[in-house]
């Protein structure tokens, strides 16, 4: 989820062209533990195995792109320690996106920051993410101690492990950003898969980054791969630590592409279990 959040002409493009066919497995953590697991030691996690507002000692809530609306007209107002937008019931984060007026805005949502960052690991999300017309649902990740106000994006990096519009149903998305593979150049890296339960059904979305290649999955799936080429900072800023962030965005430059539709919401977008590994 692009951090100035603008959508890129070539991404679009790839909303047209053919995605990966996925067949649908059955989703349990055994499932998801395969033989690449086996490298990979348990570092961080939140498993949403208890109620009420998200653990404070594990998430930070992200507003400081409110007033500018994060940098891509986005409609909605992100809210810090309100039930309404984000809490963990029923071993679920819920994040919901309510249509209402709030400080100038006219919709509600949360956007949840991890309150520690890794270099390298495995990344493992299990989501389901709302069909809704105008949302923007997001796993991504940031290099540590970034903030929006620092600007400097996409020169810093940005990693995307899910990026899905409720517009274009079922289609996910993965991308890496830099200053030299970006959208403004239409070069950003970046690959997509087909799921059709994917607003149904949890699935989890995996990154698997090291410091020659990041691999990125949808179960078993895997579906976007971008190699180390060594050349420098400007297309691979990705040797430091970066933070994790979920979020669920309504409109923007690609969220909005087809409208919002008013009446959808609200709109939830659930996360049954968060889990970082690294190398043993």
């Amino acid at each position: 989820m692009q951090i100035i959040k603008i959508f890129s002409l070539f991404t679009i493009a790839i909303l047209s062209l053919p995605a990966c066919n996925f067949q649908n497995s059955n989703r349990s953590s055994e499932h998801n533990n395969s033989e690449r697991d086996s490298d990979y030691s348990l570092v961080w996690s939140d498993e949403f195995d208890y109620s009420g507002l998200p653990d404070s000692s594990k998430w930070i809530y992200d507003t400081e792109g409110n007033s500018a609306g994060w940098g891509n007209d986005e409609a909605q107002f992100y809210t810090t320690s309100r039930a309404e937008n984000a809490k963990v019931e029923n071993g679920n984060l819920v994040i919901t996106a309510i249509k209402e007026n709030f400080e100038g805005k006219e919709y509600t949502s949360a956007r949840l920051v991890s309150a520690a960052d890794w270099q390298y690991g495995k990344v493992e999300v299990s989501a389901k993410v709302p069909a809704g017309r105008g949302t923007w649902s997001a796993v991504w990740m940031m290099p540590g101690n970034w903030s929006f106000n620092d600007g400097n994006w996409p020169d810093v990096g940005e990693i995307d492990i899910l990026e899905h519009v409720g517009y274009n149903t079922g289609t996910v998305h993965a991308s890496a950003h830099s200053r030299d593979y970006q959208w403004q150049a239409g070069t950003q890296k970046t690959g997509t898969i087909y799921i059709p339960d994917v607003t149904s059904s949890f699935h989890s979305y995996i990154l698997e980054w090291t410091p020659e290649v990041m691999k990125a999955f949808v179960d078993d799936s895997l579906y976007f791969e971008y190699q180390n080429e060594g050349l420098g900072e400007s297309k691979w800023p990705y040797d430091k630590a970066f933070y994790l962030i979920l979020n669920l965005a309504v409109g923007g430059a690609w969220g909005a592409m087809e409208g919002i539709d008013e009446a959808a919401f609200p709109q939830t977008m659930l996360i049954d279990y968060v889990r970082i590994y690294q190398k043993n």
